[in-house]
């Protein structure tokens, strides 16, 4: 009786124990597969934030050209001189310590 009861035992733990082995293989197959979705999609957010860093970029050098500061002054109203004038300040109005 011991003999069968030790067989059945060993048995039942081997049932057991494939039944918890398979259970954890496809809880972690789950757990892979959803990393690697997220890491697709963090890639393709990557890729894209990359694209739009690019053109940002090559807006910002055309917006700070040369040719577009002058369409800027005249928008905010600056006017363009016509004369530098310089105030004289004589070497002894000026007071030192």
């Amino acid at each position: 009786m011991t003999k069968i009861f030790t067989l059945k035992f060993v048995w039942l733990t081997f049932f057991i124990l494939s039944a918890f082995l398979v259970g954890f293989y496809i809880f972690q197959v789950g757990a892979l597969s959803q990393e690697k979705y997220l890491i697709k999609d963090y890639e393709e957010k990557m890729n894209f934030l990359s694209k739009d860093n690019r053109f940002l970029d090559i807006s910002f050098s055309k917006m700070n050209s040369l040719s577009n500061i002058e369409n800027y002054l005249k928008d905010k109203n600056f006017v363009k001189t016509n004369g530098v004038k310089y105030i004289r300040i004589l070497e002894g109005s000026v007071v030192a310590k």
